[in-house]
């Protein structure tokens, strides 16, 4: 069993590939059994609860649309090799990920935490959903078996959220600066959306054992 800890965002663009990209090198290794724990980051940690305008949010931190054209059309190339279908121009609120992160760690509870976090990226950046909105993260929920309706519930409450704050600022305090950020049985760390070849290379390593190992 290999235990692969993932640091990440669900409104990280790069994140949402690297996890493809993982699967396509855990396809590469069909003997390892691996064991995915997802841990919470907040790309942005200064967008209020309820969220923002992604244009009043790319303006203020890129400087306006035009600034990240060019990263978009690459993304949307690069989405296209691991099946993700971006639709930038569908997202019209930029959300604040607490509680979309507070829905993951339920679903990890129940073992579900890769379909509901898979729903709720693809959700974002393909469908253009609105991640405050407790329906939509209610109908994220049903991908992991979760009863959509004790989900909401949930949601309007505070459970969990201070225990999520201070999941993502131990990542950050532990020297995480971006995602995705990879950790592979505790042995060797793997910063970025590398390719599958070079996640299989990293897995690996793990495996073979050794000192802790950066990259």
């Amino acid at each position: 069993m290999l235990t692969i800890d993932v640091v990440s965002d669900v409104v990280c663009p790069w994140c949402f590939v690297g996890k493809r990209r993982l699967e396509a090198a855990l396809k590469m290794r069909p003997e390892i059994t691996a064991q995915i724990r997802f841990h919470p980051f907040f790309l942005d940690p200064t967008v209020p609860r309820e969220g923002k305008p992604r244009i009043d949010y790319i303006t203020q931190k890129f400087g306006g649309s035009d600034k990240i054209t060019d990263g978009h059309r690459r993304l949307i190339e690069i989405g296209k090799t691991v099946g993700i279908d971006f639709h930038f121009e569908k997202i019209e609120r930029q959300p604040n990920t607490l509680d979309a992160h507070r829905l993951i760690h339920w679903a990890q509870e129940a073992g579900q935490g890769g379909p509901v976090k898979e729903k709720l990226m693809s959700m974002f950046f393909v469908e253009g959903a609105d991640l405050t909105d407790l329906d939509v993260l209610a109908s994220a929920a049903k991908a992991g078996g979760l009863d959509p309706a004790q989900v909401k519930r949930d949601l309007a409450t505070d459970k969990d959220s201070e225990l999520i704050r201070k999941q993502a600022q131990a990542a950050s305090a532990s020297g995480v600066g971006g995602v995705p950020f990879f950790v592979f049985g505790n042995k060797y760390a793997l910063s970025g959306a590398h390719e599958p070849e070079s996640i299989v290379g990293a897995i690996d390593q793990a495996m073979g054992g050794g000192a802790p190992e950066a990259a």
